[in-house]
């Protein structure tokens, strides 16, 4: 019998004449004769002709939608539209049956609400066969940029007793009885009973652990599953999501940036030269689903355009200051039209103004740097303004912020300062203090939201529909 071959490398073949195998599952099946069969090596099908006046009747009313099918016969050039070669079966052999009246994926459009209910079937679909086929050439360049660079990757724990963002939106790790929990004298929940003898999170970040590595191997990356227990119902939040986040010792911010900004380059141009097909069928659906709205939410430029954009464009680098000043000036804020009126220095920026400086104003990506030091977190390095923090975020056009990063504050004085004053207990964090203490060195480091980053290449609307799982409030199936 012959080996097998993806469909992707048959569609590519120049070689016909010759006897292959191929299984799929059946996409559609016309006039008892023409299987279009797919494997999700590609989105393309390929074509099996059926010799059906010589073939089992029983045989061909089990050839349905959904079906697993093995099938064996000559590759020859193809007379039909839409393909240069098709396969002459010899041999049909059903795999796996598949009830049409039951099966939920029908030859015709379906929501992207519907397939969220049935997401263990969804990637039989070309959206998320092309969704996930991009989604992996992605993680893959991630590796191969880091790798490529002498970056150590190393794996930060999924369970830990910090949360690193001091945020409290974490979930709790436990195998206490919840229905009898042990208490202290003062009522208090005993966790030194607990499986660790402490309270424990599930990881909201790995890179106070991350720190720690950098401080020996140089350049180090985690890659792994991160939790926020914030209870956002939105089309950019998930409660499990992946984090890609690189540390860096003997970096400054601006070495910080040219690295983010590097990456991102990389994987972008890694994803169009790879996965070309995918995203040109992604940017046809993204067409297609822009007709029906108004003209002024429409982009401007297509799918291919926008990588390409972010490709060859270098990211407008600014500090918060001056952007706090293009906002305040900017015709929206003066006209009242955002939801959020910029009043002045010391605000939280939020996606509409985000956008507005990447889409309107620069149209170009974005780097912001040195924001207030109120609202960033505890570990980032202080100017000597003592108002500002070398912090940077970089903003996407349709998504915001898709990178946020600092240079670390080294100066153990300082870090237990900003510690006292935000009230995080610093005997919890000796380990993280440590690396203050013995042979401290500038490092920095930043955070890609690997989700954001998927949603923005693929021109997807919606974070769920990027991951294979979607986890959100009231929602864990499959």
């Amino acid at each position: 019998m012959s080996q097998r071959i993806k469909i992707k490398a048959l569609l590519q073949s120049t070689q016909t004449d010759v006897e292959v195998t191929v299984k799929g599952w059946v996409r559609t099946f016309r006039n008892n004769q023409f299987i279009a069969l797919n494997d999700g090596s590609t989105n393309n099908n390929l074509q099996i002709v059926v010799d059906f006046q010589n073939t089992d009747e029983a045989l061909l009313k089990r050839i349905t939608t959904g079906a697993a099918i093995s099938v064996t016969g000559m590759l020859v050039a193809s007379l039909g539209k839409g393909q240069t070669v098709e396969v002459k079966a010899t041999t049909v052999e059903i795999l796996g049956d598949s009830d049409p009246e039951k099966y939920p994926l029908q030859p015709k459009k379906h929501s992207l609400e519907f397939l969220r209910e049935i997401a263990h079937l969804r990637f039989r679909t070309q959206t998320f066969g092309a969704i996930f086929r991009v989604r992996n050439s992605l993680a893959f360049a991630v590796h191969q940029f880091f790798q490529n660079q002498g970056f150590v990757y190393l794996h930060t724990p999924v369970i830990t007793a910090s949360d690193a963002e001091g945020a409290g939106e974490a979930f709790k790790v436990t195998n206490l009885d919840l229905n009898n929990l042990p208490r202290t004298e003062n009522g208090e929940i005993d966790y030194k009973q607990d499986f660790f003898g402490k309270a424990t999170n599930l990881t909201v970040s790995g890179q106070l652990e991350g720190e720690l590595g950098a401080m020996a191997l140089s350049d180090i990356y985690t890659f792994g599953p991160t939790f926020r227990a914030e209870n956002s119902n939105t089309t950019r939040h998930l409660a499990e999501f992946w984090m890609i986040e690189p540390e860096m010792a003997f970096y400054d911010l601006v070495d910080n940036m040219d690295l983010a900004e590097g990456l991102l380059k990389y994987v972008i141009n890694y994803a169009l030269e790879h996965n070309r097909e995918d995203l040109e069928f992604l940017a046809q659906r993204l067409q297609e689903e822009e007709k029906s709205k108004p003209q002024n939410e429409r982009s401007e430029m297509t799918l291919i355009e926008k990588l390409e954009f972010c490709l060859n464009n270098d990211f407008e680098r600014l500090t918060y200051t001056e952007a706090i000043e293009v906002l305040k000036n900017s015709t929206p804020n003066k006209k009242k039209k955002f939801q959020y009126p910029i009043e002045g220095w010391g605000a939280d920026l939020q996606s509409e103004h985000e956008r507005y400086l990447v889409e309107k104003h620069f149209k170009k990506p974005v780097i912001l740097t040195d924001y207030p030091k109120e609202i960033k977190a505890f570990y980032m390095r202080q100017n000597d303004d003592n108002k500002t923090v070398r912090a940077m975020d970089i903003l996407f056009p349709g998504i915001g912020e898709i990178v946020g990063g600092s240079q670390r504050e080294e100066r153990l004085d300082r870090l237990e300062q900003r510690m006292d004053e935000m009230g995080i207990p610093k005997e919890e964090l000796w380990w993280y203090l440590d690396t203050r203490r013995f042979g401290a060195c500038p490092h920095s480091g930043f955070g890609l939201g690997f989700e954001r980053l998927v949603l923005f290449v693929t021109g997807m609307g919606n974070i769920r529909d990027v991951i294979p799982f979607p986890r959100f409030p009231k929602n864990a199936e499959f």
